[in-house]
């Protein structure tokens, strides 16, 4: 029951954990796009490399040509997102820019379960979800210390 929580929890300790080390990264290299480069490079050689270890079977042709194209430009949002991390951190701090981070992911993740989109379980936004959001929203103030700029 709590296997799938738990795991998420300790998948998000590990993007903070690493995005601070790819962050500093950036800044010893003096350029946090090139700590991106090498973290998606070495992401994609483990990836592959577990995908070949793990003999999962690969999608035939006419799987593939039936995707929609828009969904093979996902990883320009990771690129972004990821590149803004280890620009940001050195700027902000680690928990600044992961707190606000975690806004905008939450915000968005609430609204596009509202309307299911990519073909996702549609979960609608309930007074309940509304007042997470803003409990959340007041948590990030205070996590920044309610400062002008929290950071």
């Amino acid at each position: 029951m709590w296997t799938f929580p738990l795991l998420a929890i300790v998948a998000g300790a590990a993007i903070a954990f690493q995005a601070a080390m790819n962050a500093r990264l950036g800044v010893l290299l003096k350029n946090p796009l090139l700590a991106t480069v090498i973290a998606f490079l070495l992401a994609c050689v483990f990836t592959v490399s577990f995908m070949l270890l793990s003999q999962r079977q690969l999608p035939v042709i006419e799987d593939v040509k039936s995707i929609p194209g828009y969904l093979w430009f996902g990883g320009m949002l990771s690129a972004f997102g990821v590149g803004s991390y280890y620009y940001l951190i050195p700027k902000m701090g680690v928990g600044s820019m992961m707190s606000f981070a975690l806004t905008g992911q939450l915000v968005l993740a609430v609204i596009a379960g509202h309307f299911g989109w990519f073909e996702q379980p549609i979960k609608p936004i309930s007074l309940r979800v509304m007042l997470g959001i803003v409990a959340m929203t007041l948590g990030i103030v205070l996590i920044n210390g309610g400062t002008k700029h929290g950071y």
